[in-house]
């Protein structure tokens, strides 16, 4: 539902205003935001800090350096901004940053203006965490706001009993930063990525309204906006689906040495359904949580988004290792409480049964649900205390069809990486089911009904990171050349082309939303899609 808001009429040059000589054709040109409504002039900052913060993000290979960056005093504060930009004989751009942790500029604005939506967080001035709700028709739920961080979103519920069932592996993201991509990890395969547990959204589209939207309401901005990659609003609040939480997690990993037997195990173990064993019962005999990842000489056993292996068990895989060059590790996980206690070591040791890793290769923790999902956590903390954090991230990350895996196996992992020797960082794989994601979203995913998530999650010193670039677009022309069709995560694309294959038959749709929600091109410019901002 569109808010009217009052909007001043008057306007006022900004501090910010600037005139910039350029010499290539001796003359003035006034670029950036040179006007805005006074009442929210004094939350715009220029000076170095706040800059250099916002020139760059957790890639560290792009920096593209706004105008100033914008901290709301609440959202009302957003809608003047956006409004004032739209009004104006000359639009500027703007972009939303959560916590930065795109790879390549996605939330950048050269010369325009960003919104710092940590800001509303640290003053307790946005949406914030509500109460729990339920409702008959949808269950449980939360309105959250989209500057929130999702650690705390789980703290949050937690104290209710209650929890999200989807998540992502790194939980010190902000909820309208995962929404507006999609949000997947271990548990996407069966309860579908984050964007399709959302009930409702209230979104500020590039016209400057504050539109509440659902499925049954606005459903074009509601679709739109999900995956979306902030093309089309920001998000102030979504409406989160809420699950009893438990209490612990029977967490495994089992080694491999033959791909074709890990991907019939994983996708076996996906086709579980997860139906209830007895009536009005909530144990089921499905997991919660499955991934899977690439063991290589080039990295430790253990890495940053986990320790697991004890350091007795080392030799043996880094000897298993030696004779197969690459192995392949199952990841999975199944939840419990009090009530199910007692059965849940019978259903994995049922579903263990019927694997083919390799015999003697076994090894389960029994953590609580808290230290599951915030499991990278501790890896983080550990490399920011070594300075290793905030280094560049040429990551890639891409949707593979099944009918195509094997393909990528031999083409990529066997040749392409193993051949150039410098892969540092998880490499990850693993299956999802395309009936747990809504279509009508804007998220591009293969037409398979089963496709793999692969994910090279690098990390390299300020010197080398090209190489890993130069890497990453050798895997993706294999690919091409190859006729894989796969979708990139997280897209990065230079054309407008690019864009209009990835989207594929959505396309059409997506650009009739931009004009609908944005018609003045004014929002994340940095995602190369409609802006050309070379």
């Amino acid at each position: 539902m569109a808010e009217n808001f009052p909007f001043p009429t008057y306007f006022v040059l900004t501090i910010i205003t600037i005139t910039r000589l350029i010499s290539t054709v001796g003359k003035t040109e006034l670029t950036g935001p040179s006007l805005v409504p006074s009442n929210i002039s004094h939350r715009l900052r220029d000076d170095p800090e706040a800059i250099k913060i916002a020139s760059s993000d957790y890639g560290n290979l792009v920096r593209e350096s706004p105008l100033a960056v914008f901290q709301p005093s609440s959202i009302y504060d957003i809608i003047s901004l956006i409004k004032s930009s739209y009004t104006s004989s000359v639009p500027f751009h703007i972009a939303a940053r959560g916590q930065g942790h795109s790879t390549r500029g996605q939330a950048m604005v050269p010369n325009g203006v960003v919104v710092d939506m940590s800001a509303l967080r640290r003053q307790s001035l946005g949406f914030g965490i509500g109460s729990v709700f339920h409702d008959p028709s949808v269950g449980y739920y939360a309105d959250v706001g989209g500057e929130q961080l999702w650690i705390d979103v789980l703290q949050a519920t937690l104290r209710h009993g209650l929890a999200p069932p989807s998540w992502t592996d790194y939980l010190y993201l902000t909820v309208g930063g995962t929404l507006s991509n999609a949000g997947i990890s271990g548990q996407t395969f069966r309860y579908g990525p984050q964007i399709s547990n959302v009930h409702e959204m209230d979104v500020i589209t590039g016209k400057g309204d504050f539109l509440t939207c659902s499925p049954e309401k606005n459903s074009e901005l509601f679709h739109g906006v999900l995956g979306g990659l902030g093309q089309f609003g920001i998000i102030a609040r979504a409406r989160i689906a809420l699950r009893p939480a438990p209490k612990r997690v029977k967490w495994v990993r089992v080694i491999y040495n033959d791909f074709s037997a890990f991907t019939k195990d994983q996708e076996r173990l996906i086709s579980i359904s997860g139906e209830k064993k007895r009536d009005n019962d909530d144990d089921d005999n499905a997991l919660d949580y499955l991934e899977g990842m690439l063991l290589m000489h080039q990295g430790p056993i253990n890495n940053w988004r986990s320790s697991f292996f004890p350091s007795s068990d080392h030799p043996k895989i880094i000897s298993l290792l030696v004779q197969h060059s690459i192995l392949y590790c199952l990841e999975f996980a199944k939840y419990y409480d009090d009530h199910s206690e007692h059965s849940v070591d019978k259903e994995l040791q049922e579903m263990v049964r019927g694997l083919s890793y390799v015999p003697g290769f076994y090894y389960e923790k029994n953590v609580s649900f808290m230290e599951f999902l915030n499991r990278v956590r501790s890896g983080e903390l550990k490399l920011q205390s070594q300075g290793l954090w905030d280094v560049p991230h040429p990551w890639l990350n891409m949707f593979v069809p099944k009918s195509r895996i094997h393909d990528f196996d031999s083409g990529v992992f066997k040749d392409i990486i193993l051949k150039r020797n410098i892969t540092k960082g998880p490499v990850l794989v693993y299956p999802m089911n395309r009936s747990k994601w809504n279509d009508k979203m804007s998220a591009s995913i293969p037409d398979e009904e089963v496709f793999y998530t692969v994910g090279f999650l690098h990390s390299s010193g300020f010197d080398d990171w090209k190489a890993f670039d130069v890497q990453n677009r050798d895997i993706l022309r294999f690919c091409e050349e190859a006729g894989i069709k796969v979708k990139q995560y997280l897209p990065h694309y230079a054309t407008q082309q690019e864009w209009t294959n990835h989207f594929g038959t959505k396309w059409m749709s997506f650009q009739e939303r931009k004009y609908q929600f944005d018609p003045r091109m004014i929002l994340s410019p940095g995602q190369r899609i409609f802006n050309n901002i070379d």
